[in-house]
């Protein structure tokens, strides 16, 4: 699997990842993360072919596969365009990247250490316009924007991208790595379960009733159409939100008892998490959420009222006109293949005690319940009205307030950082490591003070800011 990625660099880090011969993304603990560039001048792929295998104790015809087996070394073909300190131009070049040693040996059995999950290829180092990119996406430079105060305000002055070529699946080790799954995975699912049409919702908030109505009722409609097996794409957003959005793993048992309660069909339901940050830039950001579900295998999407919109951060009023993420799905290019499907907007109605269409007809017998609301009545204690949200999924949002309560702020959990969801939870800090190859062997640790033993030079610590 190939994707684009992109790096946030400071002023000190561009001008020595631009100098150095050889650059890399590692873990504190010197694990590989990614190989950005890697130049051998003198070291051509052949010398490697003759002693790697004798050093490594490997038989000719099979040393290739067992290295690659034991995720002891990565062979990269990078074309690279250098950009400081160098001289610039286009340079082929092939390597291998040993990771661990063991004494003076490079040992297979003993390889514990993170393998490398990716490779990166076409790497460019370009000025991160921070004013622009704001002014482009967001269509405002106002003060307040929570992604942008979040990862591009602190965020370095040089971006460094390429092509990111996934080796392995990134694990979180958050207990919700079963609900991420790949676009070819979530593909497979719905083959396995014979799907005729697929239909994706999204959301950052816990599912209650109003939810559940839209998208039982967008299957209806399919089944109306023709359709034989129309199975929902559950998608809640799994990236970075606003500080006070219930936290994801909250969401996720949230969601998980909403099927338990057969609000939602768990035979016609799949539910994965979507791990995209959320931008709340609009229409902008609309066409990228839809844009992700078309790779999923979604053929429907359900679309409402001010798509990742907010409200206006200095003004009192909302940053964009409410019905424009709508338009902009019909006739944005890219979407041909994805039908959209704007839902009527649902309130609780106090006659039927239950969530139903908005008839304006009789407005008055209609209570709004917004996200803002219902978390206040979680926090407070007070009960929502009655088949507002199933039981099980509320009682996981007043527990999950009351112990907020109970221990106290120190131990809330801290707001979602942007490298903290991109990366595992046993990967915190990603920094950046300039290395170069020593008697033959291409050496990576993570100490400055062992230049001789490692021959690495930390150079800076990076968020990574998809």
């Amino acid at each position: 699997m190939s994707l684009p990625i992109v790096l946030a660099l400071d002023d000190a880090a561009k001008d020595r990842v631009g100098a150095a011969p050889d650059v890399a993304l590692a873990g504190p603990d010197g694990q590989l993360l990614a190989v950005l560039r890697s130049f051998r001048a003198k070291t051509t792929l052949n010398t490697w072919q003759k002693f790697l295998p004798s050093l490594l104790g490997l038989q000719i015809d099979n040393w290739k596969k067992r290295m690659w087996d034991a995720m002891l070394a990565l062979r990269i073909k990078f074309k690279v365009k250098i950009w400081h300190k160098i001289q610039r131009g286009l340079v082929n070049q092939d390597g291998v990247i040993l990771i661990q040693k063991s004494g003076r040996k490079y040992n297979l059995e003993r390889f514990t250490v993170h393998p490398p999950v990716s490779m990166t290829d076409c790497v460019e180092i370009y000025p991160h316009n921070k004013e622009e990119r704001i002014a482009r996406t967001w269509g405002t430079t106002a003060p307040g924007l929570p992604y942008v105060d979040e990862a591009i305000t602190p965020a370095g002055n040089w971006l460094i991208g390429g092509d990111l070529e996934v080796l392995q699946p990134i694990k979180y080790n958050d207990g919700l790595d079963h609900y991420r799954l790949s676009p070819q995975q979530l593909r497979d699912e719905f083959d396995k379960r014979g799907a005729d049409a697929v239909f994706a919702f999204q959301l950052r908030n816990p599912v209650h009733n109003g939810h559940a109505l839209l998208m039982n009722d967008t299957r209806r409609r399919l089944l109306e159409m023709g359709f034989k097996n129309p199975i929902l794409l559950l998608h809640p957003l799994g990236g970075f939100t606003k500080a006070d959005d219930v936290p994801l793993p909250v969401r996720m048992e949230q969601h998980s008892k909403v099927l338990e309660d057969g609000v939602l069909d768990p035979e016609t339901t799949i539910v994965s998490i979507f791990p995209s940050p959320m931008h709340y830039a609009g229409p902008t950001e609309v066409q990228w959420h839809a844009k992700a579900r078309i790779n999923a295998g979604a053929n429907f999407y359900i679309v409402g009222r001010d798509p990742a919109g907010m409200g206006h951060p200095t003004e009192k009023r909302d940053l964009y006109n409410p019905d424009h993420g709508k338009k902009v799905l019909s006739m944005a290019p890219g979407l041909e293949k994805l039908n959209i499907l704007p839902f009527k907007v649902a309130a609780y109605d106090t006659v039927a005690k239950k969530m139903a269409f908005f008839e304006p007809s009789r407005s008055q017998d209609f209570l709004f319940i917004s996200g803002t609301k219902m978390r206040t009545f979680a926090k407070t204690g007070e009960n929502p009205p009655d088949g507002f949200m199933c039981p099980g999924g509320w009682k996981v949002l007043v527990d999950y307030y009351n112990s907020l309560q109970t221990e106290g702020a120190a131990a809330a959990p801290a707001p979602a950082t942007v490298a903290s969801l991109l990366m595992p939870s046993d990967l915190p800090t990603v920094q950046f490591f300039s290395f170069k190859i020593e008697r033959k062997i291409l050496k990576l640790g993570t100490e400055t003070q062992n230049v001789d033993r490692l021959s690495c030079n930390r150079t800076a610590n990076s968020v990574i800011i998809l």
